[in-house]
């Protein structure tokens, strides 16, 4: 597995390389921003899987680098910094970060985050396009599998022509998770998007959104809970529709005003 390290201390990169080459890594050392974008330019040996960034780089701010490796690659990148504050790991994660880890750190940990984010980076290829047929959308892809669709203006979901009866926030949540079906949504970055909030003291909130999504859209497979990391929304694997399309239920049970 192929490796960008974007690290300025040289004592820490040569101690990191040494051990993820222990572990089968391909590692390559960047100590500077521009390094590092540099090296996202095709070199015949592979893609990278994953980016490990420091945000304390000598050319350029850390959150400026990740919103450049976002926009050219879709690699996972995951934030290695001595920055624990709050703000800062929100403000990584909103800026596409996959994962946030705080040195000082476990280097079993690590390792566990970089399988993680790899895994979650490497899913099958799409089917080759056909240039006779129109590109599917992610709301054509929704429609088909789940009869699931979104009015933005008006604000309303309805699952195979039923209006689901739906409060402000949970409307929010689910047309955030609707953005990139598939793709693990991070509890923190739910919690920022969504409510405009810090992690702390809003976790069972969260919780009680998806459990009230869930009931009232009576699909019970289509929000899916990645644990310790957050939620998605799934769909079948094979592009095609479900087996099996669940019945409405009323909508009784969990159901937060305060939404």
């Amino acid at each position: 597995m192929r490796l960008l390290l974007v690290e300025d201390d040289d004592h820490v990169a040569a101690a990191l390389v040494t051990v993820l080459s222990k572990h089968g890594f391909d590692v390559r050392h960047a100590r500077t921003g521009n390094e590092a974008l540099d090296a996202l330019v095709p070199d015949g040996r592979g893609p990278y899987r994953v980016v490990l960034l420091d945000l304390g780089l000598p050319d350029r701010d850390g959150f400026e680098v990740c919103g450049q490796i976002r926009r050219r690659v879709g690699i996972p990148v995951i934030m290695v910094t001595a920055r624990s504050d709050i703000s800062s790991r929100i403000h990584g994660l909103n800026l596409g970060a996959d994962d946030y880890v705080v040195k000082p750190y476990d280097m079993g940990e690590l390792l566990a985050r970089i399988h993680a984010v790899a895994r979650r980076g490497s899913g099958p290829p799409p089917p080759a396009a056909d240039p006779a047929r129109p590109a599917e959308t992610t709301a054509d892809r929704l429609s088909r599998s789940w009869g699931l669709h979104l009015d933005p203006a008006a604000r309303r979901a309805l699952v195979h022509d039923r209006d689901v009866p739906l409060t402000r926030k949970e409307y929010d949540l689910l047309a955030l998770l609707a953005q990139n079906p598939g793709v693990v949504i991070r509890r923190e970055q739910i919690i920022s998007e969504v409510w405009r909030s810090s992690w702390e003291g809003t976790a069972r909130t969260l919780e009680v959104h998806i459990a009230s999504l869930r009931h009232k859209l009576a699909v019970p497979a289509l929000i899916e809970t990645v644990r310790g990391i957050g939620y998605r929304l799934v769909l079948p694997q094979d592009g095609g529709t479900p087996d099996t399309v669940p019945t409405a239920v009323p909508v009784t049970g969990v159901d937060p005003a305060a939404g």
